[in-house]
């Protein structure tokens, strides 16, 4: 399936691709657009649209980021990776940074790799090992 989102990702746009390879499509195939071309792009190539600033179903929406629309839109309930959801919304939404520790954290990281990397593939390569880390760590702290 093809998945379409704003090129330059960053956070939400990091975890999201993560989050569909590993629980929701493993092929799934992304597309990376300006802003404003998102949703015709989606159209004619029959791609799933997320984040792509409050014009897609799976985006910021009643107070979710697109990361928890994904896992709402799916259903799915696996406790770590609502501890990954917590952290990727804080680090996401400005204003709820202090809600998780961790939030301020993968904000630096994921700017980092901005700034290393100008490829939107590239840094999903690089910074999908971050969010099997998160993962990881959310699901220790639940003694898993």
């Amino acid at each position: 399936m093809k998945w379409i989102t704003r090129e330059h990702v960053h956070v939400d746009r990091v975890a999201c691709p993560w989050l569909i390879k590993r629980f929701v499509d493993a092929d799934a195939e992304f597309i990376f657009a300006p802003p404003d071309e998102v949703m015709d792009r989606a159209k004619r190539e029959g791609a799933t649209p997320f984040d792509a600033r409050g014009q897609a179903e799976l985006d910021h929406h009643e107070g979710r980021c697109s990361f928890e629309s994904i896992i709402k839109k799916y259903e799915l309930t696996d406790p770590a990776l609502l501890g990954v959801a917590k952290v990727v919304h804080a680090a996401d939404v400005r204003e709820d940074r202090a809600t998780a520790p961790e939030a301020d954290g993968l904000e630096a990281i994921a700017r980092g790799f901005g700034l290393i990397y100008s490829d939107d593939f590239e840094i999903l390569e690089k910074q999908f090992p971050v969010y099997d880390a998160l993962y990881a760590y959310c699901k220790s702290k639940l003694g898993q």
